[in-house]
């Protein structure tokens, strides 16, 4: 087999970094790093690539092995290649992004790495250059929850108004005023408004609402509209700017 001359070898990581929402909270999944150096310090789920398989492969490899997840959507975001970012030897990572529904997988975690679930405002000392890529990748679905309503996909089928709110509120971090985003999410017409009420929460109880799927990908553009303007991730003013944004992160 040919190979190229006088060039060094380098490793490749593929480092996993998986947001989940329970109903209330976001929260992000951990592991304890099994080896060293960094042995038993949290760590985002990562492994080597391997010869035989292409990123997207061995990111679901990767992530199937030290958690049990599988069939996962994630995102290629960008490479880290500080030299120095692995103090073993030279290792370039490749960060994988998913948000999911915690519920709808918590049956498939696996306890044999030990994988926990933190509050976003409660996490562990990690190990390298992962808060970097904690941060990035929180940054990306901002960009993204901006422009096209991802968030939806963490909703039941029918959902509540409050419920909507809560995950706007909890991925920016902010409060946002009730009346204001009841207006401006039903302007969209991307909900449907049902006869149903959840009574859970008081007697009263607050209409169920649901998805119209055929408004979905027309309105996407008007999601930014949910987020109140001085709440608009930093440098991001206008939907054309939010846009621009986000095809130069894209894009790197």
């Amino acid at each position: 087999m040919m190979k190229y001359s006088n060039q060094s070898r380098i490793l490749v990581s593929i480092d996993c970094v998986v947001f989940g929402f329970d109903g209330e909270n976001y929260k992000l999944l951990l592991i304890q790093r099994g080896f060293e150096p960094e042995k038993n310090k949290w760590s985002l789920m990562g492994g080597f690539l391997q010869p035989e398989e292409s990123l997207d492969e061995a990111a679901q490899r990767v992530l199937h092995e030290l958690t049990g997840l599988k069939n996962v959507y994630m995102e290629q975001l960008q490479a880290f290649g500080c030299p120095s970012r692995d103090p073993a030897e030279r290792v370039i990572g490749v960060t994988y992004v998913a948000l999911i529904d915690i519920k709808k997988y918590e049956k498939q975690i696996s306890n044999h790495f030990k994988p926990k679930w933190f509050m976003m405002d409660d996490l562990p000392e990690l190990i390298f250059d992962h808060p970097q890529m904690i941060e990035l990748s929180l940054k990306h679905l901002r960009y993204k929850a901006a422009l096209h309503p991802i968030l939806f996909e963490l909703l039941p089928e029918k959902f509540t108004l409050p419920q909507l709110q809560i995950l706007y509120e909890g991925l920016y971090g902010i409060t946002i005023d009730k009346r204001n985003f009841s207006r401006k999410v039903l302007s969209t017409g991307i909900i449907k408004k049902e006869v149903e009420k959840d009574k859970t929460k008081s007697k009263k109880g607050a209409y169920y609402y649901t998805l119209v799927k055929e408004n979905y990908q027309a309105q996407f553009q008007r999601i930014l509209n949910f987020i109140p303007k001085n709440d608009i991730p930093p440098g991001i003013e206008t939907e054309s700017k939010v846009q621009l944004a986000y095809s130069e992160i894209s894009d790197n």
